[in-house]
């Protein structure tokens, strides 16, 4: 259970930046995009905490960030139109190998 809470905790974390990015503009602060922001920080938090209460901690920290990051990431390619590039996707898959691996290892 506590991979389940710790991979929705993951999942969380894709929505504070996309909030701050969203929140924060040219045209002045949107607060809804905010206030998304310091929910999913707060819901991914929680969520960590829960996790980590049988897992080890640097396990669960190690694969809450790189589930945010990889997720971040590909959410900047599709809705922010970021670089695909070839060396882009290359360094990420090795956080996803990264998360991969220290989930085998944890078992």
């Amino acid at each position: 259970m506590a991979w389940l809470y710790l991979f929705i905790a993951g999942l969380f974390e894709w929505g504070w930046p996309v909030g701050l990015k969203l929140g924060v503009t040219d045209n002045g602060l949107h607060w809804g995009w905010i206030l998304f922001a310091v929910f999913c920080m707060t819901a991914s938090g929680v969520l960590l905490l829960i996790a980590q209460k049988t897992l080890p901690i640097g396990t669960a920290y190690a694969v809450w960030t790189g589930i945010g990051a990889v997720g971040t990431f590909v959410l900047g390619i599709l809705v922010f139109g970021e670089p695909a590039t070839l060396a882009r996707m290359f360094f990420v898959s090795l956080i996803v190998v990264g998360i991969v691996g220290l989930k085998l290892a944890s078992d």
